[in-house]
């Protein structure tokens, strides 16, 4: 299968990675960079220096910098692709869906979080810009808990290959499943992406939690109750309840939360030292989705009744409306409750 990825971050490059050397099914993959100069010192050198500096590149991957918006090149060169992986940030999903509208090959986007509101709207999710901007694309999402640096090295790893359409399944399982990287189909797509997205929010209370030495009881009972969170929001949204227990909802959550390679996470142990966000932010390099998709993820909980207490506890943080003691003393100062989901 020719691959096409869009993105050379580091998860972006993990994947292709891991594809070009999937013995399973051999295939042609294409990690396409934006900045020429970079990728051709990806070729040259076999490697991605900034990103993943310890994993070479196997033989059939190579970099390249096309122009994506000449959609005439982009069409020429995705003619006879399998598939087309976006592997950008949630921010610059719907420019790049918008260039590959027309395409009738499988398109999937790795990005987990929610789009920033315009105006007075509310803030998408993958699929939801998808259906606005490229409703025609058969599409779908690449998600689960995964380290791209695992991934990369050929670590244990599960997936979950969620679309509306089988042949968007197979694609990705035909591409992706290996020796290393198991991946399982789903027709959910709302719920995988709900779980991925608002897992990122989790974690960030989870590494302030953890930050202030606050203890392992509390990181356990943060964990179990924003899972109930996600699960709220999903299923108002129109998820299976029963996603929520799997690979994107309870795994995802529980790696986030607890990995030291968490990015999200990260930021929360900085908010706990004293660090302003901005700097929490500049220290990673990368981008904690998380940080961005808080908001938004409490605006559409609001919105349609959803309580989600976690949540707007890191929003108030983020926010710098609490410092981080006192988000922990409004959350814990809530009255009694059942535990329902």
């Amino acid at each position: 299968m020719k691959i096409i990825v869009i993105g050379a971050g580091a998860w972006g490059t993990a994947l292709a990675i891991s594809a070009a050397r999937n013995t399973r099914n051999r295939h042609d993959v294409t990690l396409w960079a934006r900045n020429a100069e970079a990728a051709s010192t990806m070729n040259a050198e076999r490697v991605n220096a900034r990103y993943l500096p310890d994993c070479s590149f196997p033989a059939g991957l190579t970099v390249s910098s096309a122009p994506l918006r000449d959609l005439t090149r982009l069409g020429e060169g995705v003619r006879a692709v399998g598939l087309v992986i976006i592997a950008t940030p949630m921010a610059a999903l719907r420019s790049i869906l918008q260039l590959v509208a027309d395409l009738e090959c499988p398109v999937a986007w790795l990005c987990k979080g929610f789009e920033a509101p315009v105006a007075e709207g509310m803030g998408l999710l993958g699929h939801e810009v998808q259906h606005a901007v490229a409703p025609r694309l058969l599409a779908g999402v690449l998600s689960g808990p995964s380290f791209a640096q695992e991934v990369a090295t050929g670590m244990p790893t599960a997936l979950v290959a969620a679309s509306a359409h089988e042949s968007v399944r197979r694609a990705l399982v035909d591409a992706f499943h290996s020796a290393d990287l198991r991946v399982y189909a789903n027709d959910d797509v709302v719920g995988v992406e709900v779980g991925g997205a608002v897992k990122n929010v989790l974690a960030i209370a989870t590494g302030l939690c953890d930050g202030l030495n606050l203890g392992l009881n509390a990181r356990a009972a943060l964990i179990t109750r924003g899972l109930a969170e996600i699960t709220r929001l999903g299923m108002a949204l129109g998820a299976k309840a029963e996603t929520f227990m799997g690979l994107s909802g309870l795994g995802d959550l529980v790696l986030t939360a607890t990995g030291d390679l968490s990015r999200n996470r990260k930021v929360g142990l900085a908010l706990a030292q004293g660090k302003t966000l901005d700097q929490a932010v500049a220290e990673l390099g990368h981008v904690a989705e998380g940080v961005y998709s808080a908001r938004t993820v409490w605006q559409r909980a609001a919105s349609l009744g959803v309580a989600m207490p976690i949540t707007q506890g890191v929003v108030d943080l983020l926010d710098g409306k609490l410092q981080a003691h006192q988000a922990v003393m409004a959350l814990m100062g809530r009255g009694p409750a059942a535990e329902v989901y």
